[in-house]
Parts: structure tokens; sequence; C-alpha cells
């Protein structure tokens, strides 16, 4: 959106305000968000992990220079932290459930459901959805099944999800306590919309100034359509 893209975001599919944390080592001198200055934090740059390790060191009055801040991909931070190669780092599930696994009593974890609460969306571009409404509905009738299926047989989507991911089915049933599966279109996705966008602005991540209306990128109809208690 901040590209100037023209799409529309129509559902949200999953909201959780625990997918992100910050994971440290004991043994680096880490108990508390405070012992993260000075410490060696892996993140991966442009992402919810950004986002959410700005926004937990500002609650905790820790700067982004009293850190060291060290970029990395999800996939590296479980060998970077094991080896100790960084005292910390901050990323999502799955890769949280596997530190936090394979730390054990050495691993802290710091998390806030208070300052950000991640959002998947489902997005389309305008156009698309302008020229295709019956395919939209029957999209979203589709994963409003999935919803309902996944809230009835809790297991057996955990055995589709673990099958089809190839993850292992302890770690699907960890992560998936962070997870409130739901189509709906709320609040939530505005507010969160505007944090990031603030933050990308200061971080000079776009070169925007002003704030979007993101009311324009949300398409309510297909959803008020198919389900309308989904709105709010």
């Amino acid at each position: 959106m901040l590209k100037r893209e023209k799409i529309f975001v129509i559902a949200n599919v999953e909201a959780s305000g625990m997918n992100n944390a910050v994971v440290a080592r004991k043994d680096s001198g880490v108990l508390a968000p405070a012992d993260l200055k000075g410490k060696r934090i892996g993140f991966t740059p442009g992402t919810t992990s950004d986002f959410f390790l700005d926004s937990l060191l500002t609650v905790h009055g820790i700067t982004r220079h009293a850190i060291q801040a060290v970029a990395m991909k999800p996939e590296e931070m479980l060998d970077a932290i094991e080896n100790k190669k960084v005292d910390a780092v901050c990323t999502w599930n799955y890769p949280l459930a596997q530190i936090k696994k394979r730390l054990g009593n050495n691993g802290v974890v710091f998390s806030d459901r208070t300052i950000y609460t991640e959002t998947y969306n489902v997005a389309a571009q305008q156009e698309f959805v302008q020229k295709n409404p019956e395919t939209v509905k029957r999209f979203l009738r589709a994963i409003i099944k999935a919803e309902n299926f996944t809230a009835k047989h809790t297991e057996e989507a955990q055995a589709i999800m673990s099958a089809s991911s190839k993850i292992d089915i302890d770690l699907v049933r960890e992560a998936w306590k962070a997870f409130n599966y739901q189509v709906v279109l709320d609040q939530r996705l505005v507010i969160t919309l505007e944090d990031e966008t603030q933050w990308a602005m200061k971080n000079k991540l776009t070169d925007q100034t002003v704030m979007p209306d993101y009311r324009k990128f949300i398409h309510f109809d297909s959803l008020k359509a198919v389900k309308p208690e989904a709105i709010r």
C-alpha cells in the first residue's frame, strides 16, 4: 500500500498478539528486558521481527542504538543463538517455537500482546476484485468453511498442518496456542497498519510522509455478503 499498489484486503484470517517475541540466552546475562542493552540481537529487517523488536525496546526505555542489532533470516536464528553468535533473537513461529524448545531452561522469552497485533490478510488486486465478485465470495466461503473445521476439529487440523508443512506435530501444537483463526475485518487491521506506517516513515522505509486512509484499501462488500457479522 505504501508503494501505491492498487490492492484490497478482503479478509483477515488470523490475528495474534503473541506470535512475535524476543527469546534470549540466560547465560548471556539476560533475565529481564532491561538486560537486552548492549546485547547482540538477531532480527529480520523490514518484517514484523524488526517492528516488534523496536516496539518492545521502546516500551522498556531502550533505544535501538543501545543494542547490537544483527540482521539475519529466520532460518539462520536457531544456529546463531545456539552457537552464541547472538545473545537473543526476535522472530515468529515456527522458528520461535523451535528456539524455545532447543534452549529449554536456558531460554527466556519476552512477549507483549499489548504492543502489536499481527494480522494475516488475504489481499488481491482491486481490479480483480471488482471484475470477479462471485469468485471472491466463493473464496471467502471456502476459508470460512476452513475456519469452522479448524475450530471443531482442532487436532485433525493440526495433523493436516504438520503433514503439509513437514513441521513436527509437537511444534505445530506449541505454536497453535499463539494463533486466533477467524475470518474477519475489524479495527485491529487499521490500527496495525497505522502503527506500522508511523514506524516505516520514522525509519525511512518509505518515501511517503502522510498517513494513507487505509479504509480505501479494505474491501468490505464481499465478506459482508457472505458473513456480515464478521465485519467489526
